[in-house]
């Protein structure tokens, strides 16, 4: 590869710390700059928190033509997004190689904003013709990667799953001390609080007299989900600890019983599969899994013997599973070391980010 070869990556998606899209984008990008790639990363910029629909558009435009009026890249990696559509016909006209990933099927936009329902078929011509234009298409499941190709046709699709900084997310992480206050003995779910989270199967969960009292349900993160949370932490129901930095979520992890990932299927969307980021950070800490039965995790907590599988959307069988790996600390404790070994063997972001520059050397060797 050119030392001097360049990389363009847009996210119009602006990356906050404490949800997954922060970590993907963010550690791929310092492994690929690992691997010689000189990287620029276009985002939005807001001046609000939750900025409304034309700020958010105005931004969408604003950050793209900082892009074009750039300097000229070898490739343009676009965090795949229906706004995008501007960027991907720009660089189909300069000549330039596009690489889109994509981390969901269209239904994920028309769940987290329900108000863009009333524009489906249009935003769905923007994101399908943009995944028609791609020299190459990155997913993060193979089932995703089967629906992109019946979706556009385009037979370059490769899939590169999520992962976790195993240096950063580590059973050592417990040691380190945090400026907050955690219960004794407790469950964690951290990551944005969207309705596909499964934020009402927890609060129902802990209500349950399955659930053992002796154990407390933390929860990190924000989201439009927020107010249930807050409402159940001033009723004494769980501890809410709010946004987080990324750097200061292991120690978190490392000290709790288990990770909860019991994601609901609004709309299908788990027919692409599911391979939720905070599954892997939580197994590389050496913490067991609990996660709803859907295709990716599921498999995954299987085959590596390192958490619960449980029915979706069904509390009782999630203060079961607390209850359960509570009570038998040794087989938590095997699960946990089962999916650290898991994690470094297969699931690192060094081993992503490499995935993806040999794809990307590929593709400029092609297009060389």
């Amino acid at each position: 590869m050119d030392s001097k070869s360049k990389l363009h990556y847009l996210c119009l998606q602006k990356t906050n710390e404490g949800q997954a899209s922060y970590a993907h984008v963010h550690e791929i990008i310092a492994g690929l700059k690992r691997h010689g790639w000189k990287i620029r990363l276009f985002e939005p910029v807001y001046k609000k928190n939750c900025p409304g629909a034309l700020a958010r558009l105005g931004q969408f435009l604003l950050t793209q033509a900082r892009l074009w009026f750039s300097q000229k890249p070898d490739v343009v990696y676009i965090r795949h997004h229906f706004a995008s559509w501007p960027t991907a016909l720009w660089a189909r006209l300069k000549k330039i190689p596009v690489v889109q990933e994509v981390n969901g099927p269209y239904e994920d936009v028309f769940i987290a904003w329900p108000f863009t329902s009333h524009f489906k078929p249009f935003l769905k011509w923007l994101m399908r013709s943009q995944l028609r234009w791609a020299d190459i298409v990155i997913t993060v499941t193979p089932q995703l990667a089967s629906w992109v190709t019946r979706e556009s046709k385009n037979a370059n699709v490769y899939v590169v799953p999520n992962a976790a900084n195993i240096k950063l997310f580590t059973p050592q992480a417990a040691q380190k001390e945090v400026s907050m206050y955690l219960p004794e003995t407790f469950v964690i779910f951290f990551g944005a609080l969207t309705s596909w989270q499964g934020i009402d199967t927890m609060l129902e969960a802990v209500r349950r007299p399955e659930w053992p009292q002796e154990v407390r349900l933390v929860i990190v993160g924000d989201g439009v989900e927020r107010q249930k949370v807050e409402e159940a932490a001033a009723k004494g129901e769980v501890s809410y600890l709010g946004k987080v930095p990324y750097r200061e979520i292991p120690p978190l992890v490392a000290r709790s019983l288990a990770g909860l990932s019991p994601q609901s299927s609004p709309k299908n969307r788990s027919k692409t599969g599911l391979f939720p980021l905070k599954v892997f950070e939580t197994l590389a800490c050496g913490v067991p899994v609990i996660v709803s039965d859907f295709p990716g995790m599921a498999d995954l907590v299987r085959q590596g013997k390192c958490g619960i599988v449980i029915p979706p959307e069904n509390p009782k069988a999630l203060a079961e599973a607390v209850r359960f790996l509570y009570h038998h600390p040794e087989i938590r404790k095997q699960m946990g070391q089962k999916g650290r070994e898991l994690i470094k063997r297969q699931h690192s972001w060094d081993a992503r980010a490499t995935q993806t520059h040999e794809i990307l050397l590929s593709l400029i060797n092609k297009k060389g």
